[in-house]
Order: C-alpha cells, then structure tokens, then sequence
C-alpha cells in the first residue's frame, strides 16, 4: 500500500480531546457522529476520533488533581493490547473492542480513528505479558529510559526487531476493529530529552511497516508538536499528518505564532502529507476540563484561524462539542468555496509577512488548464490590535505563484478589465477597473509568460486591497 493514496487532501473531522480532555463516552461520541452525518458530512467533514485514555478506568475522576491519574487501572487483554474501558464504551465489552462503535460510525458514512500513546503499557512490561505471535515478553521489548514528560502510562519501545512485534499486533487488532486513523502521542517531539527530541524516529517507522502489514489503509497522525523541520522528510515518508505546533488552543498569542509556522512548513504540504496546525477550538470548549467555555477567539480571530488553515491547506479537526455548535459557528466550517481550498490540486503560498500583516496566496493546478477557471486565491490578514488597511500589488502575488500560474492572473486581469474579486466569507463581490493601455499590458503580459518589462507599462499601482478588522482576515478569490 501507498500512504499517501489514504489521505490524499487534508483529513477534516472532529476529536473528542477540546471539550471532554479523557472522559468521553461512547455515547457522547455517537452523538457527535450523527451530528456529522447531518450537518457536515456533506462539506466533506468524516473522521470522527476519540482521544486520549479512552483504555483508562475512572479517566478524569481526580481532575482537580491529575490530567492523567498515576497507575491508574489499563483496560487491556492478555498481550498488552490496550482495550476501550467498557464502563465508558459498554459496546466493546467481551473482547468487542471498538468495533461495534466503529461499525457504527461506518453506517453513517463516516470514517472512525484513535488516539494512542506510542509504545507498550507500563503495567504489561511490569506483569511480563507475552507479545502476542512470539516467544517475547512486554518486558523484552520496552524501553524503561523512554518514557512520556506528561503521561504516565506507558514505556517506549526498544530499537529492536523484536520490538516490531508489538506494533504488529496491535494494528492488525485495529484493523479488525475498522479503525481508519490513529493518532500517536509523544512521538512527533518527544520533548522530555531536549537534547535528542526525536529519539522515537524508529518507532515511527516501526507505526508505518504496521500499518502495511495489517492490510487496512490507516491515516497516521504524529503528536504533539513543534515537529523538527530538519526532520520533514522522515515525517513525509513515514506518516500522513505531524503537528507544527505543541497545544493549540484560543489564545491570539499562540494563533499569531502560527503564521511563523506555516511559512516554514508551507512547502511540505502535498498529497498524502499534511503539516498539522492542530485542532480549531471553536463553538463550546473545556467541560472535560472542569469548567465548560465558548470559544474565546473573537470573530475575526475565528475567521483568521479558518482562513490560515485552509490557504495553507492544514488539516481540519474540529474540537468543540458539535451538537452544541452555534450557526454562525457552523457557517465557518460549511463555507463550500473556502473549503474548496483543500482539495487536491490547491497549493498555498506565502506572500509577505511582518509584524503588522500577512498576505498568502493559493493557486490551483485547474486553474492554468481551464481558463474559464482561474483558481487563484488571496488572503490579506491584519495582525495588527486596530482596524487597518492591508494590500498587494498584483506583481508581488504574482511573483510568488509559478510563473504559469502567474501568466493565468495577469491573463484574468486583462480579460476583466481590471481586479474582479470576490470576499468568500462575506460573499461580496469587488471591481478595480483599469484603463485600456494597462489591460492590454496585462493580458500580453500573461499570454508572454509574465514578461519582466510587462510590455512598458508599470502594473505597481494594482493592488488588491482591504480594510480589515483587527487580528481579522479578508479572503478573495479572483474571479
């Protein structure tokens, strides 16, 4: 099997971790997956996953002490494979595992995924259980110096044959199940030993060769962030998605840090392999957490958050309590033309950045083929704590588009008779009109490959322009 034909564009979805942190339950999660079916699935939304310590008895019980209750009971079977606690999943009682929600999930159309801690329980390397298919223990294969900062359940594994094994087995009962996605923690930064912060690159691979083996096309998520940009091609060859970032959650601080993060993974991006700018904490938030909250971006916050996501071309999971979304919330995730940004062919770039604004731009392979289509996308971004004006010239966005596809924008230009924009999450539609000398300069221009003289007339003056709202976004596509 290929991994880069199981998620070909960005995975959109919703997970469980922003509102119910390690206490959700199985029907908490059916109630999520029918609101999906009903009112996002046709937008392209699918996967529906369940998050951390769903194995755990008594999860989130002492949360005003512990996030992850130290030696807290492990629902697992007799080879340490760790198994849905059936208090909170009473469907995967008697060996059922999570494939009676997964079955579930399948009937609505959707696709099922977990969340999983790399390596091997602590407690089944303590009791010695045998690693199911071979003559070897818990005990041989985990690694006690490898260990999680924050999460006390588990033991990395050796880099040893042997050590493949375990994973074997695990995924081939993962596959039964019919999980679709898994996301694996503390293995993307395995930021307890910042002198060696991906000392769990062979268990990465040892994740893929056990997805190849247990025959089922399974997205692999890497967590949490910051990824290590030096290590992008081992990302890209052995996983589906990897956080550019550590938690993301609804503070503006940590949304501005983003924009630095797309600019240095944006030419990474491509089919099969997503630089993940984590969950978008929007709607209702935090009940798992002790105390419920909505959304604390503002408005235009929410809008940049969309916007940047998308134009970078991110994965999509949704972290709030769906069946309590708001309508403007859901108007954000259902904008058909802003989501068309993901779709295969979509390429994101970034145009200018500083302190005050960021302008990317998005262009589609569609778009230098069929020119009734133009395919071209910008996004100007105030970063700014007041309204403020934000622009680009045609030339600048241009000049970071592949020359054809710059050729298609002067062409669009010319043909319009100047700048014909439309405001996506507004859908207002804009025109900047030209004289006669400078259309023909920008149509000869593009039907020459974008000359550098552009024919003798200077085109600095066309811009694309807005006034924006602060931390807010204007996102137009060029008609």
């Amino acid at each position: 099997m290929n991994k880069n034909q199981f998620a070909q564009t960005p995975p959109m979805g919703w997970n469980s971790y922003d509102y119910y942190d390690t206490s959700v339950t199985e029907a908490e999660v059916k109630a999520n997956a029918d609101y999906m079916a009903a009112h996002l699935k046709q937008y392209g939304w699918e996967y529906i996953v369940v998050d951390i310590q769903w194995y755990a008895r008594g999860a989130g019980s002492m949360r005003d002490r512990y996030q992850y209750i130290p030696f807290s009971e492990l629902e697992m079977d007799a080879y340490g494979r760790l198994l849905p606690d059936p208090d909170r999943f009473p469907s995967s009682a008697d060996g059922a595992g999570f494939g009676p929600l997964a079955d579930y999930v399948h009937s609505l159309g959707l696709k099922f995924g977990i969340h999983i801690m790399r390596g091997i329980p602590r407690a089944a390397a303590q009791a010695h259980l045998p690693v199911y298919g071979t003559d070897v223990t818990a005990a041989d294969v985990a690694d006690p110096f490898s260990i999680s900062r924050w999460n006390p359940d588990m033991y990395g594994l050796r880099d040893e044959k042997t050590s493949q094994a375990y994973y074997d087995s695990i995924f081939s009962l993962y596959a039964q199940w019919g999980v679709d996605y898994v996301k694996c923690d503390d293995i993307c930064n395995t930021n307890a030993y910042p002198l060696n912060p991906y000392s769990a690159e062979h268990e990465v691979e040892m994740l893929q060769t056990a997805i190849q083996k247990c025959g089922r096309p399974i997205v692999l998520s890497l967590s949490p962030g910051p990824a290590l940009i030096e290590k992008a091609w081992h990302y890209e060859k052995y996983a589906n998605m990897w956080r550019i970032t550590d938690d993301f959650w609804d503070d503006w601080a940590l949304l501005l840090n983003m924009f630095e993060r797309c600019e240095l993974w944006q030419n990474h991006v491509k089919p099969g392999c997503f630089p993940d700018c984590d969950m978008l904490p929007l709607g209702t938030l935090g009940k798992g957490f002790g105390q419920e909250w909505q959304c604390r971006f503002t408005r235009p916050e929410q809008i940049t958050m969309m916007t940047l996501w998308c134009m970078f071309r991110s994965p999509l999971m949704l972290g709030a309590e769906m069946t309590k979304l708001d309508d403007w919330t859901l108007s954000l995730l259902t904008n058909r033309e802003v989501l068309t940004l993901l779709q295969d062919g979509h390429h994101g770039v970034q145009v200018q950045r500083t302190a005050d604004y960021a302008v990317w731009g998005n262009y589609s392979d569609a778009g230098v083929e069929n020119q009734e289509e133009s395919g071209l996308y910008v996004a100007l971004f105030n970063l700014k704590d007041e309204e403020a004006e934000v622009s680009v010239s045609v030339d600048e966005l241009a000049d970071a588009f592949p020359m054809e596809t710059a050729a298609v924008l002067y062409q669009r230009v010319g043909a319009n008779g100047g700048l014909k924009l439309r405001e996506l999450w507004s859908g207002e539609t804009e025109v900047s009109l030209l004289n006669e000398t400078e259309c023909r300069a920008f149509t000869e221009c593009g039907t020459t490959c974008c000359q550098v003289e552009r024919m003798g007339v200077s085109t600095d003056g066309t811009c694309i322009s807005a006034t924006v709202e602060p931390h807010g976004a204007k996102l137009f596509r060029i008609l």
